[in-house]
């Protein structure tokens, strides 16, 4: 079973806490509002909210980063 991409935001935000790289939050906002990357974001794919998450969240780091990360790409395959 996947979790809401809106359950995985919320994971991020109490990890990653007030330290969010500037780039990475408005996708990181994003995704507090969709279910699933099949979801569209405005006129961006949620596919493609979660890969721009994931190349701006290079400073987020340690063992829930690693696991999140590796959530968040096995859904954007």
């Amino acid at each position: 079973m996947t979790r809401q991409l809106h359950e995985i935001a919320a994971e991020i935000r109490k990890d990653w806490g007030s330290k969010v790289n500037y780039a990475a939050k408005p996708y990181l906002d994003a995704m507090c509002s969709m279910g699933d990357v099949k979801d569209p974001y405005f006129a961006d794919s949620g596919k493609s909210v979660v890969l721009y998450f994931l190349g701006n969240a290079g400073a987020w780091r340690g063992e829930t980063a690693k696991r999140v990360k590796a959530e968040l790409k096995a859904l954007t395959r």
